[in-house]
């Protein structure tokens, strides 16, 4: 598409992350950057704010340096967010004709979407719909999610903050559950509906310090009850204090979650079911069929709002991809999500890039078989290497009274 001249918009979309407001803070730098974009506004609430027109001026609000480093360090979603899932095309042109009068209204000339597998289903959507009825308007996707289970993509901005929290947190569970010599299982339970990558994360001590829980189980293998009690069983014979690491979407081999009669059954509006439980579950198991001490840790939201224990490794990618988005978007380029490629290099090094959204929406990436053990309750060297790299270096947060200083808007 040739180069535009107008505004664009921006919207945060799905679970947040603590690098998802790095990714904004990207995109702003690099609209003000834009010879082509005059004014950024942010869609509170994603495309449901956008609908209502309940949109700020970021151009205007970020006014200094000093505001977005303090963006690039706050957690979760400054914008707000959403799960609204589009109709098809077809389905309803009363919504898609008036999101098009909204952009018309606003001179929105670029749309960035910043979000996970669903938001590029709403980029996808979004491209085929202003591509069928000749709205010239450049749109990309700008990924995030903690689950690194976007295909075309190395890894997600925000997998390597949350991995980060999760090897730090495990290596601190293990030696807490160290201090005691009676017979015990502790069972930490790991955000992953379909990918373990976020699970796998819980080992990366192995290549560090050769500390890493026992087990550790994904949602890439079938879980096997029988098994479980046979491997927790070796591990106790081993030593006292048995940690194990697991999915929260692990599933039998008849597809049912673990966790499954611990569940609300409620879906989000992409057909979800809101997962928790799975190590509850396991506990109860261990008590019935081992007897021994047991207990599950459920490390729930801290996963993905820790910004106290982000990545500097994520967070300065993140910003960079999304200005690498804005440059992309100058050049004409539409219907894409950003990409980051991992160099074939001795040290770890990326490039920005960008695939066709419509090849990236609705699929996932799973972990790599080779990531995974022969008998399928832990990961391998190989998994622990790709991951190191991605949770290198601390940030520096500022605080105030000894509480971290976050941006609302």
């Amino acid at each position: 598409m040739k180069q535009l001249f107008g505004n664009a918009v921006v919207g945060q979309s799905g679970g947040p992350t603590a690098a998802i407001n790095a990714t904004l803070a990207g995109v702003i730098r690099g609209a003000k950057k834009s010879t082509c974009i005059q004014t950024l506004y942010g869609m509170r609430n994603g495309v449901e704010g956008l609908m209502k027109e309940d949109l700020i001026d970021l151009s205007a609000y970020f006014d200094g340096e000093k505001k977005l480093e303090l963006l690039v360090n706050t957690p979760a979603a400054v914008l707000g967010s959403c799960r609204k899932k589009l109709p098809k095309m077809g389905e309803d042109d009363a919504f898609y004709e008036n999101l098009i009068s909204i952009f018309q209204k606003y001179n929105i000339r670029y749309f960035f979407y910043i979000g996970g597998n669903d938001s590029m289903d709403t980029v996808a959507k979004l491209s085929e719909y202003t591509r069928a009825h000749d709205y010239e308007m450049i749109i990309l996707g700008v990924p995030k999610t903690i689950d690194n289970d976007l295909v075309g993509t190395d890894h997600t901005p925000g997998f390597g903050s949350a991995a980060k929290y999760i090897a730090v947190t495990t290596q601190e569970i293990i030696r807490d559950c160290a201090v005691y010599r009676v017979p015990a299982v502790t069972i930490i339970e790991i955000m992953g509906r379909d990918a373990g990558w976020l699970t796998a994360a819980s080992a990366i001590g192995r290549v560090v310090n050769g500390i890493e829980p026992d087990l550790v189980y994904l949602p890439e293998r079938v879980f096997d009850m029988q098994t479980f009690f046979s491997d927790v069983r070796a591990a106790l014979a081993k030593h006292p204090n048995v940690v194990v690491a697991v999915s929260e979407g692990i599933r039998f081999a008849d597809g049912h979650y673990v966790g499954e009669g611990t569940q609300t059954g409620v879906k989000d509006a992409f057909g979800h079911a809101y997962l928790a439980g799975t190590g509850k579950a396991l506990e109860l198991a261990i008590k019935a069929e081992i007897g021994c001490k047991v207990r599950s840790i459920e490390l729930n939201l801290p996963q993905r709002c820790a910004a106290h224990l982000a990545s500097k490794t994520d967070l300065m990618e993140s910003v960079m991809l999304g200005e690498a988005a804005v440059f992309t978007a100058e050049e004409g380029i539409t219907r894409q999500m950003m990409t980051m490629e991992r160099l074939p290099c001795e040290n770890y090094s990326i490039e920005f890039w960008h695939k066709d959204v419509s090849e990236i929406a609705n699929k996932i990436r799973y972990v790599d078989d080779a990531f995974i053990n022969a008998e399928g309750n832990h990961v391998t060297d190989e998994c622990c290497r790709y991951l190191l790299p991605l949770i290198q270096g601390e940030v520096k947060c500022k605080y105030e009274n000894g509480l971290p200083v976050h941006i609302i808007l």
